[in-house]
């Protein structure tokens, strides 16, 4: 009797242990160590909520210029300009709060939160979404660096090459614009339906997960979007179900890659809903990423998921291979996990 109780306390104290373990857990598109470990602390130091770790998290990576695809300074479009995506999710409420295209702003994701704390929207964009960060007190600042004006100088002395124009003229494989509608006969010699490709170098995100101490889930992104892009373009990044979702009784994922395409198959949400049914976060992720790549076979991109259990996953198409963060309570340092692509 006294064998069989304590095998009996020995098991919940390891059953607890394992639940410990898996909580808290911040997971990250990319080896943006910095930004997991920001969001480890808030965690773990501050003992803050999910949606504020990623918040702490990706605004690490914002000031950071991760890899110089997110935050200011970066990813230029046609006028030379960096413009700004982001988004929080709150895997409690569902509660959502996104900006698009938000210009002299750096600080996105904070003003994405602030979107879904003082408006009952979801989504902001461009001008609009500036003047309502400077009506909430964020700093309005150049999001371009001499860098980024040598970069776009450069580009146009190439002609404008690449760019993400078609069925226009004149030629956007040649030249510059202004740009006007070709007639239908000419499409073929104007760009016809080409993508440029969307590769790390040129369209990256970061994506975050997060599982706080009680628990509750949170998902965000913040970018600056493609480089050389159509001013005024919105990627998948403020989408929810694109970018990124949450669903405290699942999990969450988090994109990154071709946010052209991505959005129009809603990758996050449909691995929140193969968890749903009963898929690993691996299964998952490689579900919704071939989805996408059923219909797009140069599709470039990647997804990172995490079940409410605090398993991980991810799967990517047209890498060589996809890194991703993680940080929970078995490890003692944040671990970059790499997966082939399919």
């Amino acid at each position: 009797m006294y064998t069989q109780s304590l095998l009996q306390v020995l098991f919940v104290a390891v059953c607890l242990e394992n639940t410990i373990a898996l909580h808290p857990i911040v997971i990250n598109t990319w080896p943006f160590v910095n930004a997991t470990d920001a969001a480890w602390n808030a965690l773990t130091v501050q003992r803050v909520k999910a949606v504020d770790a990623v918040v702490a998290g990706c605004s690490r990576c914002e000031r950071q210029r991760c890899d110089g695809t997110v935050g200011y300074g970066g990813s230029p479009d046609e006028h030379g300009e960096t413009t700004l995506d982001a988004m929080i999710m709150d895997g409690v409420t569902h509660d959502v709060g996104s900006v698009g295209g938000l210009r002299r702003v750096k600080d996105a994701i904070a003003v994405a939160k602030a979107v879904m704390q003082y408006t009952t929207h979801t989504l902001l964009v461009g001008d609009l979404a500036t003047e309502f960060a400077q009506s909430m007190n964020f700093e309005i600042s150049n999001l371009s660096t001499p860098q980024t004006a040598k970069r776009h100088e450069r580009w146009v002395e190439n002609n404008c090459q690449p760019n993400f124009r078609r069925n226009v003229r004149p030629d956007p494989t040649t030249s510059c614009g202004p740009y006007s509608p070709a007639d239908r006969i000419s499409y073929k010699f104007y760009g016809g339906n080409r993508r440029t490709s969307a590769s790390r170098t040129n369209h990256d995100t970061i994506g975050m997960v997060v599982i706080d101490n009680d628990g509750d889930i949170a998902a965000g992104t913040s970018t600056n979007g493609l480089t050389w892009k159509v001013p005024g373009r919105v990627g998948d990044s403020p989408i929810a179900g694109a970018g990124s979702y949450a669903d405290n009784e699942v999990g969450g994922a988090a994109a990154t890659g071709d946010g052209d395409v991505m959005m129009r198959f809603l990758p996050s949400f449909l691995a929140v809903e193969e968890m749903r049914r009963g898929a690993s976060p691996t299964e998952a992720a490689r579900t919704a990423i071939g989805r996408i790549t059923r219909h797009y076979p140069n599709f470039s991109g990647a997804l990172i998921a995490v079940n409410k259990d605090g398993e991980t996953g991810a799967s990517c198409s047209r890498y060589r291979n996809f890194p991703y963060s993680v940080r929970n309570g078995t490890l003692g340092e944040t671990k970059v996990i790499r997966v082939n692509c399919l």
